[in-house]
């Protein structure tokens, strides 16, 4: 009895190996901004905002405050995209982005950036 239950364990443990899928740990990785980068002066109302790809990260979160995080006035965006840039229309003002890589396990921190429209 004691080795039926024994094989039977093994059995559903080796079962259950191959629905395992291991994810890489992101965490210690930097997202590299492209645009707009940190003290960027703009005169147009319409951004895009962009960064390099982080290998394994499957998604990004972006969000955007004005006039910064510290003294938000309002989170104009926090929104999760796949891809690798970001457009809004934004009123003229100071703002500050930040966009980090995440998977299903692990997340970059955040990678934070100031601006203003002119």
């Amino acid at each position: 009895m004691r080795k039926s239950i024994f094989s039977y364990c093994l059995i559903i443990l080796c079962m259950s190996c191959s629905d395992v899928v291991l994810v890489d740990d992101i965490s210690g990785e930097n997202i590299r901004v492209l645009a707009p980068t940190d003290g960027a002066l703009l005169n147009e109302n319409i951004v895009t905002f962009t960064w390099e790809q982080v290998e394994d990260a499957e998604w990004y979160a972006i969000q955007i405050a004005k006039p910064n995080f510290a003294e938000a006035l309002q989170i104009v965006t926090d929104s999760t995209i796949i891809g690798l840039n970001f457009t809004k229309v934004l009123e003229l003002g100071e703002y500050q982005w930040r966009v980090r890589g995440e998977n299903s396990e692990y997340h970059t921190g955040y990678s934070t950036q100031s601006f203003a429209i002119e």
